[in-house]
């Protein structure tokens, strides 16, 4: 991810991973926006549509390409903001234990697969809940999965003695897009449940995560919280991958001109 830049004030590098973030939300909404309304009328109405295939053809005869663009500009407002942050402080905290650790440069940190094996070791399957509450219960694990699947395709890419700075524009594309899928596939049934509890609060019904949760068990079974799955799959591809490789370039070009005004 953001390398080490020993000519660039840490401020600076922090702005530059602000910008780049921002410059990846914008790529994930124009190229996935039409996937996430899928997923969003399937999650909401399980019953209404047949499958992925059915919702697209159905919702574009109805309300033509506008209907699968529907909500942009809060998509775009929310995305540009969270990624930038997120990029932001995910290039933070790798600098920070790279320090801690005192460690040349980021690219000498460990995988993700490798802090999976050390905490199964340490404290078994309960390690990975530790602290776990409902505010996180789908932003911890799911952005675990999406840096970690992310990083861990990069070095599948790798050839002997290359960096994961050096790989081009396709390997980057599809290591973002299978970080994409991994945070889905992680976190579906919960994002189900919170869209059905977004729905109903405009309803005037105000049931939390866990009564939402058993309601849908009780009422609909287990297989309703993965409808939309497929098109959230499929969304994650591209717009994943659109996403990583924006904020690469970005990042590389915003901080070869840092570099060149120091």
């Amino acid at each position: 991810m953001p390398t080490e830049q020993a000519r660039v004030h840490p401020l600076v590098q922090m702005l530059i991973d602000l910008t780049a973030g921002a410059a990846g939300g914008v790529a994930c909404v124009v190229t996935g926006q039409p996937f996430d309304t899928i997923k969003v009328k399937m999650q909401t109405f399980p019953t209404m549509y047949q499958g992925f295939f059915d919702c697209s053809v159905k919702t574009y005869q109805q309300e033509g390409m506008h209907g699968l663009y529907q909500g942009t500009t809060p998509a775009l407002l929310a995305n540009v903001a969270e990624n930038a942050v997120l990029f932001a402080c995910y290039g933070f905290c790798q600098q920070l234990v790279r320090q801690l650790f005192g460690l040349g440069n980021v690219q000498e940190l460990s995988s993700t697969w490798t802090v999976v094996k050390a905490i199964f070791h340490s404290e078994g399957p309960l390690g990975f809940f530790q602290g776990l509450t409902s505010t996180w219960l789908r932003e911890v694990p799911g952005y675990f999965f999406f840096f970690g699947g992310y990083e861990v395709s990069r070095s599948f890419f790798l050839q002997a003695g290359q960096s994961k700075e050096d790989l081009g524009a396709l390997p980057v594309t599809v290591s973002g897009g299978i970080g994409g899928a991994a945070f889905w596939l992680a976190v579906y049934p919960i994002d189900s449940v919170k869209s059905r509890i977004q729905v109903l609060s405009m309803a005037g019904r105000q049931d939390g995560f866990l009564l939402s949760f058993l309601h849908i068990l009780r009422t609909e079974g287990f297989m309703p919280l993965y409808c939309g799955l497929m098109p959230t799959v499929i969304r994650a591809l591209p717009s994943n991958g659109a996403l990583f490789l924006a904020y690469e370039l970005t990042q590389k070009k915003l901080t070869s001109l840092a570099e060149r005004t120091t």
